[in-house]
C-alpha cells in the first residue's frame, strides 16, 4: 500500500487486512482441498488395494495362464463399462473382471515399489475414459513370465465429488471472509473511535469549553494526550506572561500620556500636542500587536456573558444606589462569548459603567445572537451622542464633560479588545432616549 499523504487511515488498515484476510483464505483453500484430494485418493486407492490383495490371494497358475478359484465379480466391478475394472495377466493369459467385457487395459510401465504394495499410475478405459490405476507387479518362479494385476478406478469418482467439495468450500471460505471483514470493519471503527473522541475534545478546547483535554484515554493514545495537555498549559502560560505585560504597559502610560496630553491641548507650543498624539498612537498601535500576538488569533477561551453581565450590573447598582438606577440585565441564562473572562469583564465593566454615569434613572442590558455573533446592547436614558460625539469618545483620553468621573478611556479599550476577537462596538442613539452601545463578539 502506498503512503501517500492525506490517506484515509481507516482505509488504509481495512484495504491491509483485505489484502491479508484474501491471501489466508486463499491459502487455506488451497490446502483444504489439498487434504480433501489426499483423503478421497486415499480411499480410492485403498478399495483397488484390497481388491488387487483378494485378486492375488486366490490367484493360481494354470495351463493356459493365471486361474481364481472362485469370482471376483462383486459390484462394482460386475457392472459393465463402469470404469470399476481389474485385469490379471500372466505372459498370454488373461482374465478380466465383468465389467471389462472383451476389452483389455493398457497397463503403462511406471515406477514400481519395493515394499511389495501396489504402485499408483493413470490409464484410459475402453471408451476414453480417465482411470486411475493400481498397479502389482508379481516376479513369476524362474522363467515364468510376471504377472500383472491391475485394478482400476473412473477418475470421476475422485474429481466429481472434488467439484463439489469445491463449491461448497469456496462458498463457505467466501462467507467466512465476508464475516471477517466485516468484523475487521467494526473492529477498526471501534479501533478508532478514540481518535474521534480526542479530536472532538481537542475542538471543545479550541472552543473553549473545557480547558484541557481529559486523561481517561486508552493507554496506547494517553502519551499524545499527556504531550497536547502539556503543550496548552505551556501555550496558557506564555498567553498569561504577555498579557500580563501588555496590561502593565498599558496601565504604567495610559495615565502619563493622558496628562501630558491634557498638558499640551494648553501649551502654547504648536508642535507638542501632535507629537502626544504620535506618541499615543504608536504606543496603541504596540499594545494591540502585543494582545493580538498574545491571544493567537480565534481565542479558545470562553466566558458566560449572562453571568458577568448580572454579576457587574448588581455590583454597579450598588456602588450608585444614592441615585436609585434602576439596572434591568435581560440575557438568557448559558449565553457565553469565546472571550477571555478577564477581557470581558474590563469591556462590560466600561460599558456598563459609562452607561451608569450618564443615566437620569434607568440602563438596560440585553444580549441576542447574530450569525456568529452575539451582540451585547447597554443602553441608558441619559443625554445620549450626537454622530459627531461618537467619534470623539472612542479616541483615548477624550471626554466631553470634565465634571462626570472618568479618565476618558473605557469606550476606547473596549473598542480594541472587541476587535482583537473579531467584534466591533458602535454607539447609536437607545430609545431610551440616551446612548445605545452594541457590543458583538464571536460565539
Amino acid at each position: 500500500m502506498g503512503r501517500r499523504r492525506g490517506a484515509s487511515l481507516q482505509r488504509r488498515l481495512f484495504l491491509g487486512a483485505l489484502v491479508f484476510v484474501t491471501l489466508a483464505l486463499v491459502v487455506a483453500g488451497l490446502a483444504i482441498g489439498l487434504v480433501l484430494y489426499r483423503f478421497a485418493r486415499g480411499q480410492i486407492d485403498a478399495r483397488l488395494d484390497g481388491e488387487i490383495f483378494a485378486i492375488s490371494a486366490d490367484l493360481k497358475t494354470g495351463k493356459d495362464g493365471p486361474v481364481l478359484s472362485y469370482a471376483h465379480d462383486g459390484p462394482p466391478f460386475d457392472r459393465p463399462r463402469s470404469g470399476w475394472y481389474w485385469q490379471v495377466r500372466t505372459g498370454e493369459g488373461i482374465l478380466r473382471s465383468p465389467s471389462l467385457g472383451e476389452a483389455e487395459l493398457t497397463v503403462p510401465r511406471g515406477p514400481e515399489r519395493e515394499d511389495g504394495r501396489p504402485a499408483p499410475a493413470d490409464g484410459t478405459g475402453p471408451r476414453g475414459e480417465g482411470l486411475i490405476l493400481r498397479v502389482l507387479r508379481l516376479a513369476g518362479p524362474r522363467d515364468a513370465p510376471e504377472t500383472v494385476i491391475v485394478a482400476a478406478a473412473p477418475a470421476a469418482t475422485l474429481h466429481g465429488p472434488l467439484r463439489e467439495a469445491g463449491k461448497t468450500l469456496t462458498l463457505a471460505l467466501g462467507l467466512l471472509g465476508i464475516c471477517l471483514l466485516a468484523g475487521i470493519a467494526v473492529q477498526v471503527r471501534l479501533g478508532l473511535r478514540p481518535l474521534d473522541t480526542l479530536r472532538r475534545e481537542l475542538a471543545a478546547v479550541r472552543a473553549g469549553e473545557r480547558d484541557r483535554v481529559p486523561e481517561e484515554q486508552p493507554q496506547e493514545i494517553r502519551p499524545l494526550v499527556t504531550e497536547l495537555n502539556l503543550l496548552l498549559d505551556q501555550n496558557a502560560a506564555n498567553l498569561e506572561r504577555a498579557r500580563a505585560h501588555a496590561a502593565n504597559l498599558a496601565h504604567g502610560l495610559k495615565t502619563p500620556l493622558a496628562t501630558l496630553a491634557m498638558a499640551a491641548e494648553r501649551s502654547a507650543e504648536p508642535g507638542l500636542a501632535p507629537l502626544v498624539a504620535a506618541m499615543d498612537r504608536q504606543v496603541r498601535h504596540h499594545l494591540r500587536r502585543a494582545r493580538a500576538a498574545a491571544l493567537g488569533g480565534p481565542s479558545r477561551a470562553r466566558a458566560d456573558l449572562a453571568g458577568q453581565a448580572r454579576d457587574l450590573a448588581a455590583a454597579l447598582a450598588r456602588l450608585h444606589a444614592e441615585r436609585g438606577l434602576a439596572i434591568e440585565a435581560e440575557i438568557a441564562p448559558g449565553t457565553s462569548v469565546a472571550c477571555d473572562a478577564q477581557d470581558l469583564d474590563e469591556m462590560l465593566g466600561n460599558l456598563i459603567d459609562n452607561a451608569c454615569r450618564w443615566a437620569r434613572s434607568r440602563v438596560r442590558i440585553g444580549a441576542a445572537r447574530s450569525g456568529a455573533l452575539i451582540e451585547l446592547r447597554v443602553e441608558d436614558d441619559g443625554p445620549g451622542l450626537s454622530t459627531g460625539q461618537v467619534a470623539h469618545v472612542l479616541q483615548r483620553g477624550r471626554r466631553l464633560d470634565e465634571s462626570v468621573p472618568g479618565d476618558g478611556f473605557g469606550l476606547p479599550i473596549t473598542l480594541e479588545l472587541a476587535e482583537l476577537y473579531g467584534g466591533d462596538l458602535r454607539l447609536e442613539r437607545s430609545d431610551l432616549g440616551g446612548l445605545l452601545a452594541r457590543l458583538r463578539l464571536p460565539v
